[in-house]
């Protein structure tokens, strides 16, 4: 009887090890829905392109926003990091060092960014199919309910009522 055991104990183990590397591509393959993560400051390529040397602190804020860090070590230097996650696609990640010298830019370097118009087309994940159809009546399409409609006169609003209010305090 033990040997009985002993034996289904071993089977049962390779059969484990078995089920395990036959069914793990079946097994990603229903991996449940994970979210986008965006994570940092998106920079586009036409905010890059709005820096000049010589500009403010504050100028730089106002065209990239706050930056993502900002050490209290290193006070000439912000860095604005972007971080995009999604399924089925490797992260992506974009770094722009924005340098002072006091309070005035005196360089910038960093990764190629994208254009906005760029960026907006990796986020649309669906895929559209199917012809958009015309969003205007033209002359054919109105035909067929009769033509234009007949612009109807248009009355002169009404006064608005009088309106009287109750007095805050008695008299």
């Amino acid at each position: 009887m033990t040997r009985l055991g002993l034996a289904l104990a071993c089977a049962a183990a390779a059969g484990c090890s078995s089920i395990d590397s036959a069914t793990q591509s079946f097994a990603s393959s229903l991996a449940p829905y994970k979210i986008q993560v965006v994570q940092g400051n998106f920079v586009s390529k036409e905010q890059v392109d709005a820096l000049q040397p010589g500009m403010s602190r504050q100028q730089v804020r106002d065209v990239l926003g706050t930056p993502l860090v900002a050490s209290v070590f290193h006070s000439n230097r912000w860095d604005y990091i972007f971080t995009l996650r999604r399924q089925g696609v490797e992260p992506q990640s974009r770094k722009l060092t924005v340098f002072f010298k006091g309070d005035q830019l005196e360089r910038f370097e960093g990764d190629t960014m994208p254009s906005e118009a760029d960026f907006v087309a990796t986020l649309d994940v669906k895929r559209r199919t199917g012809k958009v159809p015309p969003l205007e009546a033209s002359e054919e399409s109105l035909a067929k309910f009769g033509g234009k409609p007949a612009a109807q006169p248009v009355a002169a609003p009404e006064p608005p009522p009088a309106v009287s209010y109750p007095p805050l305090e008695p008299r």
